[in-house]
């Protein structure tokens, strides 16, 4: 059963910057679409981007295009949000997420079976 741990989340100015990192174990990230989301309390799950399994597509919301990269490295086991010019609207938690993907993918949480627990990313001066 494949397991996902993110890390890296914590407080940031804005403007500043933060890397989160999805570690995977109990199965590999070959051939699964990432997807990383977030969400504030009383909101629902948003989609901030998703990298396809093999060509390392990227698809973004347009509220984090130019602000946020998203890359993985199979061979590590891991995937990675690289986010810039944080704001305060930025708050949230983040999530990883994977799905087993064969010709394609949606980016949205309920397109995704595995997990991650989750990490806050707080934006205030």
């Amino acid at each position: 059963q494949l397991q996902l741990v993110e890390s890296g989340g914590g407080s940031v100015q804005p403007g500043g910057s933060l890397r989160l990192s999805c570690a995977a174990s109990g199965a590999t990230l070959d051939g699964q679409a990432i997807g990383w989301f977030r969400q504030v309390p009383g909101n629902e799950r948003e989609e901030v981007g998703c990298i396809s399994p093999s060509d390392g597509h990227t698809y973004y919301k347009d509220f984090v295009k130019g602000r946020f990269n998203i890359s993985r490295d199979n061979a590590k086991g891991a995937a990675y949000l690289e986010m810039n010019n944080l704001q305060p609207s930025d708050t949230a938690v983040y999530f990883c997420a994977a799905e087993p993907s064969v010709g394609g993918y949606v980016c949205i949480p309920g397109a995704f079976r595995f997990w991650g627990q989750g990490t806050q990313i707080t934006v205030s001066s």
